[in-house]
């Protein structure tokens, strides 16, 4: 999904890609890549000009469009992808960082009628000297310097932070030095400060020029990102080795689908960024930080994985590959360093939560007018849902109030649910979250109780659907067996028909739960004489029939949360027969259209809580700067989930349609919790050889997330057929 999200905004969008496939070729980039090292003005330039493209984030006062860092970050994601050459990026960042430091400043006219702008930033110092400043020191690298008609420059003051000054025409005349750019298609160069004497802005401080930088520099990133997932997947589908098309071998299906993850966390997280244009300092350093994290580097990688994927032909300096590596190497060597970032990130983060809620507070009241007494009521009562983290609905008065107001499952239609629409949905989520409530599960009955609402009888959905709400029927899953696995259509558990009724034989494994559970849904083959897909049946299980034998598998934690059940001639009814017989299959994978909305983001293994508790504990041998980082790292993954979720969220409301950002979520959770349950061992030193605080057995539980439910490597299967449409 681009950055944008309404109809507007991908009007924007195409708009400025029509606009650079007609005017900025990497054909015609190539032929003055030496003219655009001196700094000399692309063509695309004028035409940006002529269409207010360089002004949108100005005042109107000004001659701007006056709209916000979203907008222009919709373009600089365009700018990344078609590899727009010459002084737009730095300019606009430069004049939007002005903007917010002195939004009545003279030469934003300047900026508003095409003068060019560069940001320098780094390596210089200021002192005051009477009324004014004296700059001193050479500056680090700055994009666009060479040829800029404008600097705004930061300076470290001797107390700390930064002083913003800007300089135009004879200040800058002499003291440019240009300088070998990675990327290729734009000037950079340094300033030579020594001496210079200026007036300071009247706003100190770094925070909003973080922002604005990591923001924009983050949607170039993700375009980058973008065109490298687009050249890959439309290689990989045309070319052909040993009689096939690549795109069919597994690992360049899994590269594919990898690039997919990144690009798309790179734009959810550009967005994120973009969207703190008009929240607190607080929110905006979150913000930035996670988009130099989540959005800039990882598009090194990103366009790493083309060229390994394109091969020899990727890696000549005719193929266009190599210009969006070297963008992508130029915008994260800009923005900081990775751990800087992280570190900046987790300093932050101890006391500060990123913001993602969206609602007016005063939306729907009258939805809220009702369930709001009903919250007061459970919140009221013990804390026994806030208090834990697996929130399984259980009988009992909370259960009772929430039922009878249909909020266990809002989205489910009445009379269990109450139809809720995404965004009343959203209001109730809200109303839990202002009472510091969880919202509150059936588990497993969260894929059950879906299908007997589209495919169960109406004795069926009476029987189950209420009691399963107030906690009174517990669920588990009975599908995977040990000689499946992940090919879960090749089960061999048998169903025989019998008089009033079926008996099932066979084994299943892996089944969470089953040890407490009242009920189980199985897949069992009852024709086997069929296609794999076609033969199979699905059935309700009373656990407590004969012929169930239910054996708990102690996992290498020492705990005991999954099973192996074994089936041996166990009768099942007809009446627990779900839908037509050997229809099993289609009833496993439905779901309801109208899907539970989800308002966070949660890891269970690695998360950026257990940092927290490392922090607070401080054991023996442990680096503080070390876990800092990995915190911060930990948060910025718990952020870009955050935000690919709302994205969803926001999307649904809009009435667009939804593109992989479910897929992705899955697949990216997974490396989430892989990733921060690794950084979680690498930070806790000796006390890592305890059991002290579950830090070490949180890792050792991670199997279960990554092959639980479907191995990461059969996701990123899907993906790459289903969503890039790489051939099988």
């Amino acid at each position: 999904m681009p950055i944008a999200l309404d109809e507007d905004l991908r009007a924007l969008a195409d708009s400025v890609a029509g606009l650079a496939g007609r005017h900025a070729s990497t054909e015609d980039t190539r032929g003055r890549l030496a003219d655009l090292a001196a700094g000399a003005l692309p063509a695309v330039w004028q035409v940006l000009v002529d269409n207010g493209l360089h002004a949108l984030h100005l005042p109107e006062a000004a001659g701007g469009a006056g709209v916000g860092l979203p907008e222009l970050a919709v373009v600089a994601e365009q700018s990344g992808k078609r590899l727009l050459p010459g002084p737009w990026l730095p300019t606009v960042t430069a004049s939007a960082v002005l903007a917010r430091l002195a939004p009545e400043h003279e030469l934003l006219e300047s900026f508003a009628e095409g003068a060019t702008g560069a940001l320098v930033r780094g390596g210089l110092t200021a002192e005051p000297v009477g009324d004014g400043w004296r700059l001193s020191g050479t500056s680090a690298p700055a994009l666009g310097l060479v040829g800029a008609d404008h600097a705004v420059v930061g300076a470290g003051t001797a107390t700390g932070g930064t002083r913003w000054f800007v300089l135009s025409g004879d200040e800058l005349s002499g003291r440019v030095e240009g300088a070998d750019a990675v990327d290729l298609s734009r000037s950079i160069g340094r300033l030579d400060a020594e001496g210079l004497t200026g007036v300071a802005l009247p706003v100190a401080g770094d925070v909003a020029a973080d922002l604005v930088v990591n923001a924009l520099y983050g949607a170039e990133a993700a375009g980058v990102s973008a065109w490298a997932l687009e050249t890959a997947v439309d290689y990989a589908k045309t070319r052909v080795q040993f009689g096939q098309a690549i795109g069919s071998f597994q690992a360049i299906q899994h590269k594919a689908a990898l690039m997919l993850v990144r690009a798309e966390v790179s734009s959810a997280s550009a967005w994120d960024a973009a969207r703190a244009d008009q929240d607190a300092a607080p929110q905006q350093e979150l913000a930035a930080a996670q988009a130099a994290i989540n959005a800039v580097h990882p598009a090194i990688e990103t366009c790493l994985d083309l060229v390994s994927l394109l091969g020899g032909i990727g890696f000549t300096w005719e193929h266009d590959a190599h210009l969006y590596h070297r963008r992508a190497i130029s915008l994260a060597a800009l923005v900081g360093t990775a751990g800087g970032w992280s570190q900046r990130l987790g300093t932050r983060a101890i006391d500060v939560r990123r913001d993602f809620s969206f609602l007016d507070p005063s939306a729907l009241p009258e939805l809220r007018a009702e369930i709001g007494p009903v919250l007061d009521k459970v919140a009221a009562l013990t804390g026994e849902i806030a208090d834990r983290s697996w929130t399984r609905i259980q009988p009992g008065p909370i259960a009772d109030l929430l039922t009878e107001a249909r909020l266990v499952s809002p989205h489910y239609p009445a009379p269990y649910g109450r139809d809720a629409t995404v965004e009343e949905q959203a209001v109730i989520a809200d109303e839990f979250h202002q009472r510091d409530l969880l919202q509150p599960s059936t588990i497993i009955g969260e894929w059950v109780l879906p299908t007997l609402l589209v495919h169960g009888s109406k004795e069926q959905q009476e029987r189950f659907i209420g009691p399963s709400l107030a906690g009174e029927i517990v669920w588990c899953q009975l599908f995977s067996e040990p000689g499946a696995g992940s090919d879960l259509a090749s089960l061999s558990t048998k169903a025989t028909k019998v008089e009033g009724g079926w008996l099932l034989n066979g084994q299943k494994v892996w089944n969470s739960g089953a040890h407490e559970s009242h009920w189980g849904v199985c897949l069992a083959r009852s024709d086997a004489s069929v296609p794999k897909h076609k033969g199979i049946s699905y059935f309700l299980i009373d656990m407590s029939s004969e012929g169930v034998d239910v054996r708990p598998l102690k996992q290498s934690t020492g705990r005991s949360e999954f099973n192996e059940v074994f089936l041996d001639n166990v009768f099942v009814p007809d009446d627990c027969l779900v839908g037509e017989r050997e229809q099993g299959w289609r009833l496993a994978v439905t779901t309801l259209g109208n899907e539970r909305l989800s308002m966070g983001a949660r890891l269970t293994h690695g998360s950026a809580e257990r940092f927290l508790d490392v922090l607070g504990e401080a054991p023996t041998g442990v680096d503080r700067d070390e876990v800092l980082r990995a915190f911060g790292r930990s948060t910025a993954r718990e952020i870009a989930l955050s935000a690919l979720n709302l994205r969803s969220i926001l999307a649904r409301l809009s009435g667009l349609e939804l593109g992989p950002e479910i897929s992705v979520q899955k697949v990216f959770n997974t490396l989430a919790q892989k990733e921060g349950s690794f950084d979680l061992l690498h930070v806790l030193g000796p006390s890592g050889a305890t059991t002290d605080g579950g830090h070490a057995i949180d890792h050792i539980g991670l199997p279960a997330i990554l092959f639980g439910g479907g191995t990461t490597e059969i996701q990123l299967n899907v993906i790459a057929q289903r969503v890039l449409g790489l051939p099988r």
